[in-house]
């Protein structure tokens, strides 16, 4: 089944449900992969497909909180490929030139424990489209590149990604770099090339997310304080850790806050991580939207106590409300609402 061609930017939404917004904003690029997750219940249920992947999970969070947003992929030209390619059109996502590839679509078959985790097993591909460089218009309009997941590890379009993170940060205009690893190990086999992989991109980006899980992967011979200040001494200006039900970590180099998690009927975890990401890079990208400046989110001096607070409930509740209803199935603008801040932000 062929692709149709992706279109420009879609409406995020029917005109009857979209909040008002000003313009412009600052636009994100999200990179990594896109795939089918396979779900797998219960012997009585049925098996369920719906489109995934880490980075195709952020771009359409950002799309559901009308966040101007392309995403780089890779996808095949087949039923499945053309389900993603549905998929974000309807949500808003610009599909960037040369995802749509003459090959099988990836997939992540999730199979459910009782309390809604999930166990992947992967069949994946993964590259940057062919001649993908900083110049092209999508990297050159995005005042935010997003990275991670498979897409940052998986060759051979790993080392590209690394590749164009540098060419992206030693540009004219750099955007910020947010990155979340979101570890694999069933994939990401040979940790000390992960480990190395992981450093390199953190000390490129602004902004790194990951989980207690990924930490503990990553530095297991360190505790999760060890861990952030490690991460933060690769120049990173804000750590963040979820913590599952616990809520969430957030770090700089002079700050640490913690905020409680939000207590609901979990369906599954499925997306979880991916939610409070688009949060947390909407949340960035509305601060650079009111002037604050890239240089200080860079380094960290933009984020006072009270705002790294109103940070962490804010992708919190995002993420409350993706696991209490199935699948990746993030808010939107209308259900979450905007970022609510009480701090004064150093611009």
């Amino acid at each position: 089944m062929a692709l149709p061609a992706a279109s420009g930017q879609a409406e995020p939404f029917p005109s009857s449900e979209r909040l008002p917004v000003s313009n412009p904003l600052t636009a994100v690029t999200a990179i990594g992969e896109s795939l089918i997750d396979v779900i797998v219940g219960s012997a009585e249920a049925p098996s369920t497909e719906h489109p995934g992947g880490s980075p195709m999970n952020i771009a359409l969070g950002l799309a559901r909180l009308n966040r101007p947003v392309a995403l780089v992929t890779h996808i095949g030209n087949d039923a499945r490929g053309a389900s993603i390619a549905e998929h974000l059109r309807d949500a808003g996502v610009t599909l960037a030139f040369g995802s749509i590839r003459n090959e099988p679509s990836s997939t992540a078959t999730a199979y459910l424990g009782a309390d809604g985790s999930a166990q992947y097993v992967f069949d994946l591909r993964w590259s940057l489209p062919c001649g993908l460089s900083v110049e092209d218009p999508i990297l050159a309009g995005s005042d935010i590149v997003h990275v991670g997941s498979i897409g940052a590890f998986l060759e051979p379009g790993g080392s590209a990604v690394v590749s164009l993170l540098r060419q992206l940060v030693d540009s004219e205009r750099p955007p910020l770099i947010c990155f979340d690893p979101n570890m694999r190990p069933s994939i990401v086999t040979d940790h000390g090339a992960a480990l190395a992989r992981f450093e390199r991109i953190a000390a490129l980006a602004a902004v790194v997310k990951l989980s207690d899980e990924d930490a503990e992967w990553l530095y297991p011979e360190l505790g999760l304080e060890a861990a952030i200040e490690h991460i933060l001494r690769f120049g990173v200006g804000l750590v963040t850790v979820t913590l599952g039900s616990a809520g969430a970590l957030l770090a700089t180099r002079s700050l640490r806050m913690t905020v409680p998690g939000v207590a609901v009927e979990v369906a599954d975890t499925i997306g979880a991580g991916d939610s409070f990401m688009s949060a947390l890079i909407d949340f960035i990208a509305e601060l650079r939207d009111e002037g604050v400046s890239a240089e200080a989110l860079r380094n960290g001096h933009a984020f006072d106590a009270a705002l790294l607070t109103d940070i962490g409930k804010y992708a919190v509740r995002c993420a409350a409300i993706t696991v209490s209803r199935p699948g990746a199935n993030p808010p939107t603008r209308r259900e979450i609402g905007y970022p609510h801040r009480g701090s004064h932000v150093s611009q």
